[in-house]
C-alpha cells in the first residue's frame, strides 16, 4: 500500500503544482485567463494519464509484496 499512497501523493502534488500555476498565470494575464485555463486543465489531464501507468505498477508491487 505504501507505493501506491507515494505514487498517489506525487500525481497529487503534480496536480496541484498545474493548478497553482494555471491560477497565478490567469491571475496575472486576464485579458489570456479562457486560454490559460484550458491549457491548464489539458496539462493536468495529461499529468493524470501519464500517472496511471506508474500508478498501476506500483499497486501491482504493493499486491505481490503483501
Amino acid at each position: 500500500m505504501r507505493r501506491t499512497l507515494v505514487e498517489l501523493f506525487f500525481l497529487a502534488l503534480g496536480l496541484l503544482a498545474g493548478f497553482a500555476l494555471s491560477w497565478a498565470c490567469a491571475w496575472s494575464y486576464p485579458v489570456g485567463a479562457d486560454i490559460i485555463w484550458t491549457c491548464g486543465g489539458l496539462a493536468m489531464l495529461a499529468t493524470m494519464l501519464m500517472g496511471v501507468g506508474p500508478l498501476r505498477r506500483a499497486w501491482r508491487a504493493d499486491r505481490a509484496g503483501a
